[in-house]
């Protein structure tokens, strides 16, 4: 019982952190990627006006 504690010590709480900051950063990379796009869009449009 005393090895399973352990193992889920050793590797549960590493995996939790894990999963939580894929899930938060993975939603800052999407609003970024976002951005990114609309600044290529909004960059292209200008060289259009000319």
């Amino acid at each position: 019982m005393d090895e399973i504690i352990t193992i889920i010590q050793n590797v549960g709480f590493p995996m939790a952190i894990a999963t939580y900051l894929l899930f938060v950063f993975g939603a800052k990379i999407d609003r970024l990627s976002d951005a990114v796009e609309k600044l290529a869009s909004l960059i292209d449009n200008m060289g259009k006006d000319k």
